[in-house]
């Protein structure tokens, strides 16, 4: 039969996507971009700007290229959408595809933080006035989005950064879907709230998720539609309103609508670390707990977010005492 029939294209899957047999069909190009510009007032630094977005150095939602520009894979209530985002000479572009195109360049502003006020700050401490004044760029971006801040929040409780990173990882670029548009390689749209519910059990496991936090994020996507209604509401009310799913409470709550809303004044109280940062910063107490921290951020009530912002970025934190918290995969158990 040799040699009697033509070879057929083939799909050959790799390790990291799929690799087609030349002779296949022809990958679809994508549909032009839509296309915004906008002018901010004052200085803008997008790093410091959507750092806050990227859930560790893979994270397939999120990529800073070499060339300066920022894209975003974001699932909006229009659909999937990709977002890529560049500034030189004082403007900022935006370029968007997929169906979520509209809805993410009508937010660029507001998401590059038009809606906070820097001036609104008030240093009462030299650390945090030369990091102001070091930083001008420093905005603090509100995404409109709950549920893509909210879930990976759940997943960074109780664990180290990485593992949580990981999970992250794992769950997006297996369960969502892939980005529209020219996006980097392996850039991923998050999963829609019904397809976390479906994720078998022992997907979680094999990422590193524990039952707790799995069952968690379970219950925060049976409620999705009115956990995204809380954008509309003040950030303290939105914290109420997340804070009655159980297993979300002060510290994930605080996380998300720092990122949802821009929320300047929601401090994250219950973490391992923040606290005596804070207080080495502020008063040389490296064990300092909550209680302190609130007292030292007391001056700074109505901005505390952004006052711990700028001591993160100050760099002046004390030095380890005691090894790196253990590494843990259950996915090997």
């Amino acid at each position: 039969m040799a040699g009697r029939f033509a070879p057929r294209p083939t799909r050959t899957t790799v390790r990291g996507g799929h690799v087609v047999v030349p002779g296949g069909v022809p990958r679809r190009a994508p549909a032009p971009a839509l296309v915004r510009t906008w002018v901010p007032e004052g200085p803008l630094d997008l790093g410091l700007v959507l750092g806050p977005l990227r859930r560790g150095p893979g994270d397939p939602t999120f990529r800073a290229l070499p060339d300066g520009s920022v894209w975003r894979a974001s699932l909006t209530p229009a659909g999937p959408g990709t977002l890529r985002v560049t500034g030189r000479a004082g403007e900022i572009r935006g370029e968007a595809w997929g169906p979520g195109a509209d809805w993410l360049l009508d937010r660029l502003p507001e998401l590059l933080g038009s809606a906070d006020d820097p001036s609104a700050f008030v240093p009462r401490h030299k650390l945090l006035a030369l990091t102001r004044h070091r930083r001008p760029g420093l905005r603090l971006t509100r995404t409109g989005l709950v549920l893509e801040s909210l879930i990976p929040s759940i997943l960074e409780q109780k664990v180290t950064t990485g593992e949580a990173y990981r999970a992250w990882r794992l769950l997006v670029r297996k369960y969502g879907e892939p980005a529209p548009g020219p996006a980097p390689e392996r850039m991923s749209v998050m999963p829609a709230p019904r397809t976390w519910a479906l994720i078998p059990s022992w997907e979680w496991h094999r990422a590193g998720v524990d039952n707790k936090r799995a069952s968690t994020i379970l219950r925060a996507v049976r409620v999705a539609a009115r956990l995204e209604e809380a954008v509309g509401m003040p950030a303290a009310e939105a914290q109420a309103r997340l804070e009655l799913v159980s297993g979300i409470g002060p510290w994930t709550s605080a996380e998300t609508v720092q990122r949802s809303h821009g929320a300047v004044d929601a401090v994250t109280v219950g973490d391992l670390h923040l606290p005596g940062i804070v207080g080495w910063a502020l008063a040389g107490d490296r064990y300092a707990d909550d209680a302190v921290m609130l007292s030292l951020l007391e001056p700074y009530a109505g901005q505390r977010h952004r006052a711990a912002r700028l001591i993160l970025l100050s760099g002046r934190v004390p030095g380890r005492r005691a090894p790196r918290m253990p590494y843990g995969d259950i996915g090997r158990l």
